[in-house]
């Protein structure tokens, strides 16, 4: 039971042809992004993501960006689905480390590998069962963007404080949350509120005057350190771009 029979890796890939094995075939993502297509049904996944696809079933797997990834199959597997199904790694990376010895067992010259190699296909297996059920981490992904987005113009949203009440790594979180949106909470934060801070500067008539009342407005209570953000982000001061979009108009 649970005996892995192949174990390989792509290299950056951008597309494979359609295929299927006789055994399990288990796919962790490594980097890159894509989805794999099963007729009229998609699967899109990311890093830290694993697909797996039950024995006959004809699949593809593309991708724009390309990816790389550890593959496994696996005879005689104890699941108790037969569906396809994608899970996420947890914020350790206890499954891909599964994946990662597996592979390096299985194409090894140490006599006794098999010992581990059966051990290792018993641990992935009972892994794919303990996660099935698991909220996706890249769905955790979605969640800080709309935590942010509902909260960005509240002076009192504490983001850090947010973060450390999700149940994972605080570290990990901002590492993933950069990957999948290109920015780091906080300076998704920071865009969220200077954005509507402009499109407010734009519609003001006395801009001395509603300095104060937009940085309140855009999630700062602060309106001299407001400024300073603004100038940081758009290269100069409140005052003066509002200056130059009325001198350009």
């Amino acid at each position: 039971m649970n005996n892995i029979v192949y174990a390989g890796k792509h290299l950056i890939t951008f597309s494979t042809k359609q295929h299927c094995h006789s055994d399990w075939e288990l796919v962790y993502c490594t980097s890159g992004r894509g989805q794999f297509e099963f007729g009229d049904r998609v699967i899109k996944y990311g890093v830290g993501d694993i697909v797996i696809i039950p024995p006959q079933m004809l699949h593809t797997n593309v991708s724009e960006e390309g990816f790389t990834n550890i593959h496994i199959h696996i005879a005689d597997a104890t699941f108790r689905f037969k569906e396809m199904l994608m899970i996420s790694d947890d914020s350790d990376g206890h499954i891909f480390n599964a994946f990662k010895d597996a592979f390096y067992f299985f194409n090894s010259e140490i006599s006794g590998k098999s010992l581990v190699v059966e051990a290792l296909g018993n641990l992935i297996v009972n892994y794919v069962t303990a996660f099935r059920n698991v909220k996706p981490i890249r769905g955790v992904v979605d969640e800080i963007k709309s935590n942010i987005m509902q909260n960005f113009s509240d002076c009192d949203y504490r983001l850090d404080q947010y973060l450390r009440s999700v149940p994972f790594s605080y570290d990990y979180l901002r590492k993933l949350f950069k990957s999948e949106v290109g920015v780091t909470p906080h300076d998704f934060l920071t865009g969220l509120r200077l954005q509507m801070a402009e499109k407010l500067l734009c519609s003001t008539e006395n801009v001395e005057q509603n300095i104060s009342e937009i940085a309140f407005t855009c999630g700062y209570s602060d309106s001299l350190y407001f400024s300073r953000v603004f100038k940081k982000y758009f290269g100069c001061s409140p005052k003066h771009y509002i200056a130059q979009k009325r001198k350009e108009r």
